[in-house]
C-alpha cells in the first residue's frame, strides 16, 4: 500500500470514533496533520494545541466547541458534506485547550499546522467563506474558502473544502507547490481528506514529482486521506460518483502559489 494513502480506520473511545490520526510521528509531513472524529451526542472530545494552531471544521451535525471563555453554541449546518453548503469552523492557536460537545451526532475534521504564535479564538462563520467556482468543460469545481491565504486568522494554516462532480476531474491540470519561489511558486504541504457519494465509490489520486522520485497512484475511498509532502496531486472521479475534498496546506510561507506541470498546462488553452 502507498506510505502516502491513509485509510480509513475505527478506533471507539468514550463514544467517540477516531477515523483519522495523521500526526508528525506516522506521517511524512513536517507542517500539517488532521484528525477525523465521529462522535455521538452528548460525547465530549478534549484536547490542547501545543505546538499547533488548530481549525475544527464541523462536517455535519452540530457541536459546542470551548476554549477559555470562548464557547460557540449549535455550531454547524450541514446533514451531509454533499448538500453542499458552507458549514461553521472554529480557529484557536498555539497553548490552548479545548473541547467538543456534540449537540448530535457529528463528524468533525480537526485540521493543524505547527506554530508557535498565540492569536485570538475565532469562529469561522458559514457566511464568511468565500465561494467559487473553478474550471470548465470537465474540468469544473465549487470551492468553499474556510482559511484562504489571504486569511489574517491563522498564523500559517489554510483550509480548504472542493466539490467536484461526477467525471470530472480536480486539482487539475496538475500543479504543485514544494518550492519557494516567488512570484512563481511557493512551499505547502497538503493533505487531502475525501468523501464519496455514493459511499462505496472511490476517485483516483495522483501524486508525482518531475523526477518521478515520487509517482504514486491510489483508488481513494471514503474518509480515506492522501498525503502530498511535495509534488503534482491530481484528483479524478469516476462517472456516478460526486467527490468532496478538504485542503489542509501549510508551510514557511503562508501564500497559495502554484506551479502547473507544463506538460499538461496547454489544457488551460483550450477554446
Amino acid at each position: 500500500m502507498s506510505n502516502l494513502l491513509y485509510k480509513s480506520r475505527n478506533i471507539t473511545k468514550n463514544s467517540i470514533d477516531i477515523l483519522q490520526d495523521i500526526n508528525f510521528e506516522n506521517s511524512p509531513m513536517k507542517y500539517t496533520a488532521v484528525k477525523t472524529l465521529k462522535l455521538l451526542k452528548g460525547s465530549n472530545f478534549k484536547n490542547n494545541t501545543q505546538g499547533v494552531e488548530l481549525c475544527i471544521v464541523v462536517l455535519t451535525g452540530k457541536v459546542t466547541v470551548k476554549e477559555g471563555d470562548n464557547v460557540f453554541k449549535n455550531i454547524g449546518k450541514r446533514n451531509s458534506v454533499f448538500d453542499k453548503k458552507p458549514t461553521d469552523s472554529v480557529y484557536i492557536s498555539n497553548g490552548k485547550k479545548f473541547a467538543i460537545e456534540a449537540e448530535t451526532d457529528c463528524k468533525v475534521l480537526l485540521c493543524y499546522a505547527k506554530s508557535d504564535d498565540d492569536r485570538p479564538t475565532t469562529l469561522i462563520k458559514a457566511s464568511d467563506n468565500t465561494i467559487e467556482n473553478r474550471g470548465k468543460y470537465m474540468n469544473k469545481r465549487l470551492v468553499h474558502n474556510i482559511l484562504p491565504d489571504n486569511s489574517d486568522i491563522s498564523q500559517s494554516l489554510l483550509v480548504v473544502e472542493v466539490f467536484t462532480d461526477s467525471a470530472n476531474w480536480s486539482s487539475y491540470p496538475p500543479h504543485k507547490h514544494d518550492e519557494n519561489n516567488l512570484p512563481y511558486e511557493t512551499n505547502l504541504e497538503e493533505i487531502y481528506y475525501h468523501e464519496i457519494d455514493k459511499s462505496q465509490g472511490f476517485v483516483f489520486q495522483r501524486i508525482y514529482t518531475d523526477d518521478r522520485l515520487i509517482d504514486e497512484t491510489m483508488a481513494v475511498e471514503n474518509g480515506d486521506c492522501v498525503c502530498a509532502p511535495k509534488g503534482y496531486h491530481p484528483v479524478g472521479v469516476p462517472d456516478g460518483y460526486n467527490s468532496y475534498y478538504l485542503n489542509v496546506m501549510a508551510g514557511p510561507i503562508k501564500k497559495w502559489v502554484f506551479h502547473n506541470d507544463p506538460d499538461h498546462e496547454w489544457i488551460l488553452d483550450r477554446r
